[in-house]
């Protein structure tokens, strides 16, 4: 297998692979993708959706929206809850022309996610910020100081980000939980591969004699690939956002650090930094 290295190359790719899989109405079509064509927008649209969200694209997410963006129909996902077989529709990426309630939603929810972790139960308080303060009111002054200078944030799918700012060297794609952000990807090659790569036929069966069964295993180029972006580099960075990733020994590795010994076989996410609280 080739994978292109150049993005435009890659992205049709990516369009050409998953387009011939959803095609066929088969075990290997994920439920909800047959028939799906992704849906690119021109450069007039474009520019309208730069215009109507007061937001700027970056050129690489700019080539994805022409010739990705989103496709035209939902993802199926389904998941059992009290016993009971749930089944939900979900974007599989953004539409940024249908989808204004959610893409709205989920700008804001970068801001109000980091918000709410320097309420009166704080689970992050930055070494940057000083002592923290028992003020709830001056807590949240120093946070909205602090994110006014965060890159902007713009939306792909579910809780995924693109770091907005073409400035930077690497054009990371970034995942939210509910306290702790990772790196999905330093550019959208490696992001596309690791978030969609069920749709892209790079994995391989292998047997487990333990279990004796056969698990999915990525193929050696992808492997590369992922090993390659990940690895440390001082260039990398992500401003203001890089120290809140690192807050939690879990984002480490997006910068191709190890928090814990390799030769430990347990690893706890933990805070790297306990804040001095005032008194």
């Amino acid at each position: 297998m080739h994978i292109p290295s150049d993005l435009t190359e890659f992205l049709y790719w990516v369009k050409e692979r998953t387009e011939k899989l959803w095609s066929v109405d088969d075990e290997n079509c994920p439920k909800g993708f047959y028939g799906a064509r992704w849906q690119g927008l021109s450069e007039e649209q474009i520019d309208q959706v730069e215009r109507k969200y007061k937001i700027s694209f970056i050129p690489e997410h700019k080539e994805f929206l022409k010739i990705l963006h989103a496709i035209d129909k939902k993802e199926i996902v389904e998941y059992e809850y009290d016993g009971e077989l749930i089944t939900e529709e979900r974007d599989f990426f953004y539409n940024w022309l249908a989808d204004e309630k959610e893409v709205e939603e989920i700008i804001k929810g970068s801001y109000n996610w980091m918000k709410h972790d320097v309420n009166e139960k704080s689970q992050v308080w930055l070494n940057s910020w000083g002592i923290k303060s028992a003020s709830l009111e001056k807590r949240i002054e120093v946070f909205e100081e602090w994110f006014s200078h965060v890159p902007a944030l713009l939306p792909l799918t579910g809780l995924r980000y693109i770091v907005s700012d073409e400035n930077l060297k690497w054009k990371p794609i970034i995942s939210m939980g509910s306290s702790d952000i990772i790196v999905m990807g330093w550019d959208f090659r490696t992001y596309l591969l690791n978030e969609i790569g069920n749709h892209l036929n790079i994995h391989i069966e292998v047997f487990d004699e333990e279990d004796q069964m056969f698990y999915p295993q990525l193929i050696d180029e992808v492997k590369y690939i992922f090993d390659e972006n990940f690895k440390y580099d001082e260039t990398k960075d992500i401003p203001y956002l890089k120290e809140r990733i690192l807050y939690w020994s879990c984002g480490w590795r997006s910068f191709g650090l190890n928090y814990y010994s390799e030769n430990g076989s347990i690893h706890p996410i933990v805070k790297t930094y306990i804040a001095e609280e005032e008194k």
